[in-house]
């Protein structure tokens, strides 16, 4: 998650190339297969050193416990598509990208997250990786702009387009803003295997975003 390189003139909606997919009418993206722009593998290689350098030098009392929706495991039955769908509206009600909040017990256990800048398995490491983010976040929100169903090559999926804010608990308080989209795949149980986020900006100019100072003062 990061923002446009620059948040007063923001450019139009350019998500990076996926394979082909039918959303109700209409062509939308997955992941990419080598075609369009791609995040150069040295920046990859960098984003995850540092998500793990925090991870392993977070002092245990200070990591911030991400609160995980599990009191459903016993009682969640997916028995088609709109059950998913339904619950993931929740989670973004309850803006999930920025609290923590959300449903695991819809995810597989090895569950693939993606992102422009980093990728890995497991809906554990990806809570993980959360509680390392929120304490950086300062005036955060998430809209869900719009939230489908598709089908491709006849497995299901959903896209959430959606466009996050929040500044940044660093001294000169970078403002993040980005319009993205998540594709969720779906297994034959209507269980989560793929988290796939795709924004409007590349991951160089989402690390650029970082290191930019915010255009105006949020409260503290």
């Amino acid at each position: 998650m990061a923002g446009l390189h620059s948040c007063i003139c923001p450019r139009p909606l350019r998500m990076l190339p996926l394979r082909n997919r039918r959303v109700q009418g209409f062509r939308c993206c997955s992941n990419g297969n080598g075609e369009g722009t791609q995040t150069p593998q040295l920046l990859k290689i960098a984003v995850g050193a540092v998500t793990e350098f925090l991870r392993l030098f977070t002092p245990a009392d200070r990591e911030r416990t991400v609160l995980v929706d599990d009191e459903w495991n016993d009682e969640i039955s997916l028995s088609n598509v709109d059950d998913v769908l339904s619950i993931i509206r929740f989670d973004y009600e309850k803006a999930y990208f920025v609290t923590g909040l959300f449903t695991s017990a819809i995810y597989a256990d090895d569950c693939t997250f993606e992102d422009p800048t980093i990728k890995f398995q497991g809906k554990d490491l990806y809570a993980r990786n959360l509680s390392l983010l929120l304490p950086f976040l300062l005036n955060p929100s998430i809209q869900l702009k719009r939230i489908e169903k598709g089908l491709d090559s006849e497995k299901e999926f959903i896209v959430a387009s959606w466009k996050l804010r929040t500044y940044l608990r660093l001294p000169w308080k970078p403002l993040i803003s980005v319009d993205g989209r998540t594709i969720y795949d779906l297994d034959e149980e209507f269980r989560i295997v793929r988290h796939v986020e795709r924004w409007n900006i590349s991951a160089l100019e989402a690390i650029i975003q970082i290191f930019t100072p915010g255009p105006e003062r949020p409260d503290r």
